[in-house]
């Protein structure tokens, strides 16, 4: 058996804040949808989403299953575990490292979905499926290189897959289904083409990269690489107690996420700030709720903040933003915080004039009973 490489710590990576937050939010909660990283090449992108991977806890699966179904969520077991599983019998459970699958740029329809063999099907009455990418990805994350060469339907596939945590096959009658719920990395350099518009709104959060132009940062990344590459042991070992720290507050984040609550007046200031920005449909909206209540959550909080709405916001945006020939998209992304902070000025005002006027109406309310006294 091959022995896996090593692999650089998430927490050694020097600078690429929002990448590294964007990248920790999805691991917090996978239902927000996936992270496009764009830039140039060699500024640590699929370094840190392989990091990440390493750095995660292990799950807990069925024993048996190639679809890493988890024991305690028999509702989003595959179709084999179902019927196994059940009837009665007992479940054979281990642990398994969170999956990194790479996929690469050439994969057809069939290697990503998988396969039903349907001769099997019809002259033995059995149900065999021959499990692809999106099965082996479960719980895991998906990594794509270069995600604006792959061919529009993957793309298409993956984000439907990603978006309802489940694939499923269906050929000549006969269907079968396994849970597909992951963390979408895709990345790419702009300089090579882009994305489809409806494509790149399918992907939740977006992070613009670029190599770090601080000369102390770059020594730092030479030193960290080069005893990396001298002795990567030696190194894990040493960023080990880092690694920990994160993987435990990534576990409780994910414990605390259900009990992150949020005010109607958070979903307006959130609104409020997709309409100024002109922002089409209404996806980025609750991929800005998802990703603040993920922040919150990765902050040991259970109520949102402002804070956590700016963050969300410049994450969930950049890659929607309507790039016109006079446009400046990092301009406007500059200007987010002072956004929310003066939408939630207005949504205060608003709420102080409405409770005037209920104390008014109270008022008004209470002389035409007195009045009513006085006259009996």
């Amino acid at each position: 058996m091959n022995k896996r490489p090593p692999i650089y710590p998430f927490t050694a990576i020097v600078g690429q804040d929002l990448m590294r937050l964007a990248l920790i939010l999805n691991a917090i909660d996978m239902r927000i949808g996936g992270v496009l990283i764009r830039g140039e090449r060699g500024t640590g992108k699929s370094t840190a989403a392989r990091a990440l991977a390493a750095l995660l806890p292990e799950i807990e699966v069925i024993a048996d299953s190639p679809f890493n179904d988890d024991p305690l969520h028999p509702d989003t077991w595959s179709d084999i575990s179902r019927e196994k599983y059940l009837k009665g019998m007992t479940i054979p459970v281990e642990r398994r490292r969170v999956p990194f699958i790479d996929l690469p740029v050439s994969a057809t329809e069939d290697r990503v979905v998988g396969t039903l063999d349907i001769e099997r099907a019809i002259q033995k009455g059995e149900k065999h499926f021959e499990s692809g990418v999106l099965a082996a990805a479960n719980r895991g994350i998906l990594y794509i290189d270069e995600v604006n060469l792959l061919d529009d339907h993957i793309v298409d596939l993956l984000l439907d897959s990603a978006a309802m945590g489940v694939n499923v096959i269906e050929r000549e009658g006969i269907s079968f289904s396994h849970p597909a719920r992951f963390i979408l990395v895709g990345t790419m350099n702009p300089e090579e083409g882009d994305l489809r518009p409806q494509l790149l709104d399918r992907f939740a959060l977006s992070v613009e990269v670029e190599g770090i132009r601080n000369t102390n940062e770059r020594i730092t990344i030479l030193e960290r690489h080069l005893a990396f590459e001298n002795d990567a042991a030696a190194f894990r070992e040493e960023w080990q107690p880092r690694e920990e720290e994160l993987s435990q507050r990534i576990a409780q984040a994910r414990k605390l996420l259900p009990q992150v609550k949020h005010t109607r007046n958070d979903l307006r200031l959130i609104a409020s700030v997709t309409s100024e920005l002109k922002i089409d449909g209404h996806r980025a909206d609750l991929v800005i709720l998802k990703a603040a209540r993920a922040h919150a959550a990765y902050e040991g909080r259970t109520t949102i903040s402002d804070r956590d709405i700016s963050l969300a916001v410049k994450l969930a945006i950049p890659h929607r933003l309507k790039r016109g020939p006079f446009a400046d998209a990092s301009a406007r992304l500059d200007k987010v915080d002072d956004m929310v902070q003066n939408a939630r000025a207005d949504l205060n005002e608003d709420g102080q004039e409405q409770e005037g006027q209920q104390d008014a109406a109270q008022q008004q309310g209470q002389q035409a009973q007195g009045k009513k006294k006085v006259s009996r």
